[in-house]
């Protein structure tokens, strides 16, 4: 099997077009390390489980709709307990992080990770790290036990506290050292794990025995190569509430008009799964394609042609759709680097209501519902939950293994270890291309207010997905 010359990157190539793009493990840098047998041998809840441990050949093909030409093509490690692990129980120190906004199932993830530690491998050392990256070099420290998490699942947030920012390397890794801790679990999204992944290098750097492992997180599933991310299903469920209530108030009186603002600064995932969900919805606009107001074929005609069929119309939009409509543009950030983003929710109902007071042709009722913080704050359904455990878990078996500087998470289906720069190059969205995006349109029946030059601009930019796979340029449509 033929091994990538870049240092940087375990990329193994075998036979009929197989690829392997590993991820590291503190054997690559560290000589002569001790291995331990597993001890869940000899624990009883897995004792009828027939089959221990993951075999160390295990992979996950990233794509599974090929032809009978097509390659073996890309695939990554399978998550799972090992037969030798690289770390005793008395000999773990573990810390926990959690770092950006919140999103339901934190605290799911928090409570797992102890679990998983302390009741698979007999791990009583854990701490919580208090604020953030920042909390490694300013804050105190909280020390975690199942006692503690035992009922932290049923709240929303995360009881070690969060921030945006403060991510000093330096100050981070000495800590690291001074506390002797030697497995970090840092849960946050893709600036969270940019971060991570500068930690592990610099860990790898001073030649470390640290294993740091990422739970990706983010409400918006925009993440990418994963199936979802952990909240995504909760946020979709809360906002059925907050679409509904718009539906009541706008049915509920003439030319009644709801509009309703979800999470998606880049991404659309949870208006558009929410729209499809709700089948009350007659409009759902993403930041992934363009609209425009005004004119033949435009977002006020269609909302008057609604109107005038059924007398009502809920809009469903996402805080990053028609941020180029917006007069004044914000070039501001906030600590992690995203970039201050206008109320379009705000701005849109102010433009409808001007529309249709300047044309005088009928006179409208709009309610304005932005659920965003109440979505944010509530705790994981149970299919977030369950979800949850099975990223936990799967963190703490390749930590305990000596796998590092990865990211968990399913990959059709199946739970994987994943390079940091896959999750960290670009970011998941909506491909308005795709067949999902054409089952929206189909379910609230609004034009898709693209005009000619706009679907050649996406056509571009998305490799068209009927087209037959071909090597690694392929993409396929998971829906």
């Amino acid at each position: 099997m033929a091994v990538s010359g870049d240092p940087k990157l375990k990329i193994f190539k075998g036979e009929a077009g197989y690829v392997l793009e590993d991820v590291p493990h503190l054997a690559d840098y560290l000589s002569d390390l001790p291995t331990y047998p597993n001890p869940l041998q000899t624990n009883p809840a897995y004792s009828v489980v027939k089959q221990y441990f993951v075999n160390e050949d295990d992979t996950v093909a990233q794509k599974i709709v090929v032809h009978k030409d097509s390659p073996r093509g890309t695939h990554l490690r399978r998550a799972g307990p090992r037969q030798k692990v690289y770390f005793e129980a008395d000999e773990v120190h573990a810390c926990i992080v959690t770092c950006g906004g919140l999103c339901p199932g934190l605290n799911t993830v928090i409570r797992e990770i102890v679990c998983g530690l302390y009741h698979m491998y007999g791990v009583n050392k854990v701490l919580g790290i208090d604020g953030g990256y920042s909390g490694f070099y300013s804050r105190n420290t909280v020390d975690l036990t199942p006692r503690v998490v035992n009922d932290i699942h049923k709240r929303g947030g995360t009881i070690l506290g969060t921030s945006r920012g403060g991510h000093d390397t330096s100050k981070i890794v000495d800590s690291i050292h001074d506390r002797g801790i030697n497995q970090v679990y840092i849960i946050g999204g893709d600036g969270t794990q940019k971060g991570a992944s500068v930690i592990f290098e610099e860990v790898r750097h001073r030649g470390l025995k640290v294993a740091v492992a990422g739970v990706p997180k983010t409400i918006d599933n925009d993440i990418p190569v994963i199936d979802r991310s952990f909240g995504f299903d909760t946020a979709v469920e809360e906002a059925q509430r907050a679409i509904n209530a718009a539906h009541v108030e706008a049915e509920s009186i003439e030319n009644g008009i709801g509009v309703v603002k979800l999470m998606g600064r880049y991404s659309g995932f949870i208006a558009m799964y929410a729209t499809l969900a709700s089948r009350d919805v007659d409009c759902c606009l993403i930041p992934e394609s363009p609209f425009f107001l005004e004119g033949r074929g435009g977002l006020f005609e269609f909302i008057e042609k609604r109107l005038k069929e059924n007398g009502h119309i809920v809009i469903v939009i996402a805080e990053g759709a028609g941020q180029d409509l917006l007069s004044e543009s914000m070039n501001q950030q906030d600590a992690s680097g995203n970039k201050l983003l206008k109320d379009v929710g705000l701005w849109i109902s102010q433009r409808i209501k001007d529309h249709f007071a300047h044309q005088n042709k009928m006179s409208i009722n709009l309610k304005y519902i932005d659920p965003t913080y109440m979505i944010r704050a509530i705790p994981s359904n149970a299919a977030d939950n369950v979800y949850c455990t099975l990223l936990a878990q799967s963190a703490v078996h390749g930590a305990m293994a000596g796998f590092t500087g990865f990211v968990v998470g399913p990959v059709n289906g199946r739970h994987s270890y994943i390079p940091f720069n896959h999750i960290t190059e670009r970011q998941n969205k909506v491909v308005i291309t795709d067949r999902m995006w054409a089952r929206l349109l189909s379910s609230t029946n609004q034009p898709s207010f693209l005009n000619p030059k706009d679907v050649d601009e996406v056509l571009k930019e998305e490799e068209p997905l009927i087209q037959l796979l071909e090597g690694d340029n392929c993409k396929d449509s998971k829906y």
